[in-house]
């Protein structure tokens, strides 16, 4: 049975999508990381969290591309 990560720690997230800590930090300071949860002393991303961040960075992508 093939079970798939539910969530990450910010550093598995980034690596996961080729970033930076500290590019991800200042997502963070915009409102435009994706959505974190505290468990315990951790702080993870959930496979959900991840994917809808992933769907609203194309769609800042595009309207990046309709505007210039």
């Amino acid at each position: 049975m093939r079970t798939e990560k539910q969530s990450f720690s910010i550093r598995e997230f980034c690596e996961l999508h080729a970033i930076s800590r500290s590019l991800f930090y200042v997502l963070r300071e915009k409102g435009e990381a994706p959505r974190v949860m505290k468990v315990g002393r951790r702080t993870l991303i959930s496979a959900e969290a991840a994917a809808e961040w992933r769907k609203n960075m194309e769609h800042v992508s595009v309207k990046r591309h309709e505007i210039a």
